[in-house]
């Protein structure tokens, strides 16, 4: 069979969510509530989620069935999704490395994020829910969030980072055109951005500080609830269906991968994609080394501490066992708005503890001289984010070309950016920094 592009039938996508909470090695720590610092109760989650998903939340069964409703809206944005061999990059590298990438650039929206943003959507109308509040950062998320709120009539209210609510003004528009209302953050609408803005009118705002402007709106208004577009378990298992789309098709073509790569920001597009393969490997064991990227301006599993931390600046959230470079970090202004998060999503936090997942950092330029290699000899123009499991992946086709290892090196292209050409130019013009000396900014 061909296995320059390897796609699935649309009877063969997966109809269930697969939960990794059924087979981690030990359970995690559960979350606390801030002020009693006891485990939280499903009713304080209840503030800000619907039932529906604080149910998935502390779910431990293996597999969660996913609604006829939600599967007919992943076909409408494009799933199943193809797997794509990179066969001219290997080429250009000269390596024995088989290389492949799965395309998750092909939805509506351009990016994963359509996974779960459909399935929050749905089970928030569902259960009586007719408006969401989010963040978002590069606006991936935003505009997901847009597209799935109105397929099931709900309001949408997003806090984009400032930085990137500036350097991304299409993305604006794209949530808009879905009838979202977008709002720089940190805003004069919340108590959490007026107390920001007092002391820095010109701070460039972070995911921590407009997830508590975007709960603290929900928290305030009537049949409004907060989404979260990564870093909780719920989301991670929506996006398990990435990961399960790619052993099928890597089943395909008779090929295991000895390496899977993604960028991580909370980690929810790495964590959907290796979760079914990890999950085989904690059951039965095949071998496959596991491999986080982040921006070395926003390292959280290089050099966090794993601790229990807030998820967002004003401490509306519960308290979450992560890597964490703390809940105030301010991470540089760079183009991969999807990455600068203070943390991790508490199940790859401990698996990363337990040393099943490998974590590498980069800075920027080199990031995006990988995306433009990528675009040079594969023809896709990549996201801003995805560049970082790019350049991940062409050290390791590098290596096998130093050892002469054919081995089979796998990564998640988790969004296109071609809303982030700007980006692109700066670099073009040798106006990109690499913002990778900021940690410990606050």
């Amino acid at each position: 069979m061909n296995d320059i592009r390897v796609l699935l039938d649309d009877d063969e996508m997966p109809k269930r969510w697969y939960n990794i909470q059924a087979d981690l090695p030990v359970a995690m720590a559960p979350p606390l509530n801030p002020k009693t610092m006891e485990p939280a109760t499903p009713e304080d989650l209840l503030a800000i989620f619907p039932k529906s998903l604080v149910m998935q939340e502390a779910s431990k069964k293996r597999y969660i069935d996913i609604p006829e409703e939600i599967l007919e809206a992943y076909f409408r944005v494009g799933r199943p999704t193809p797997l794509y061999r990179a066969k001219r990059l290997e080429q250009y590298l000269k390596t024995p490395a088989k290389i492949y990438y799965k395309r998750e650039d092909v939805s509506f929206t351009g990016s994963h994020k359509p996974n779960t943003a459909i399935a929050q959507a749905y089970f928030n109308m569902t259960d009586g829910i007719e408006q969401l509040t989010t963040e978002t950062g590069a606006g991936q998320w935003g505009t997901a969030l847009a597209l799935g709120c109105s397929m099931f009539g709900l309001g949408c209210k997003v806090f984009m980072v400032r930085v990137s609510y500036d350097q991304k003004p299409h993305r604006r528009t794209l949530m808009k055109l879905y009838g979202a209302e977008v709002i720089p953050s940190p805003s004069n609408l919340t108590a959490s951005g007026r107390a920001i803005l007092s002391n820095d009118p010109n701070h460039p705002g972070s995911l921590g500080l407009a997830i508590s402007e975007a709960i603290e709106t929900s928290l305030s208004a009537d049949k409004t609830k907060y989404s979260l577009g990564s870093v909780l378990e719920h989301v991670l298992l929506h996006q398990t269906i990435i990961g399960q789309e790619t052993v099928k098709q890597l089943n395909k073509i008779d090929t295991k991968p000895d390496v899977m790569i993604g960028c991580v920001g909370g980690g929810s597009n790495f964590s959907g994609f290796i979760y079914p393969h990890l999950g085989d490997q904690l059951r039965h064991g095949n071998g496959t080394r596991f491999i986080a990227v982040e921006p070395e301006s926003c390292p959280t599993l290089t050099k966090g501490e794993y601790k229990y931390d807030l998820g967002d600046v004003a401490g509306f959230t519960p308290l979450l066992k992560m890597y964490t470079l703390g809940h105030d970090f301010v991470p540089s202004p760079i183009h991969a708005g999807g990455l600068r998060y203070h943390g991790d999503a508490q199940s790859l936090s401990l698996l990363k503890n337990l040393g099943y997942i490998d974590a590498v950092a980069y800075n920027q330029l080199q990031t995006f001289e990988a995306g433009a290699l990528f675009q040079r000899t594969e023809g896709l123009n990549p996201a801003p984010e995805t560049n970082h499991a790019i350049k991940s992946a062409i050290d390791e086709a590098l290596k096998c070309k130093r050892t002469g290892e054919q081995k089979v090196i796998v990564f998640n292209l988790s969004g296109h950016g071609l809303l982030d050409l700007n980006g692109y130019e700066k670099y073009l013009d040798n106006e990109l920094e690499n913002n990778k000396n900021s940690v410990g900014a606050r």
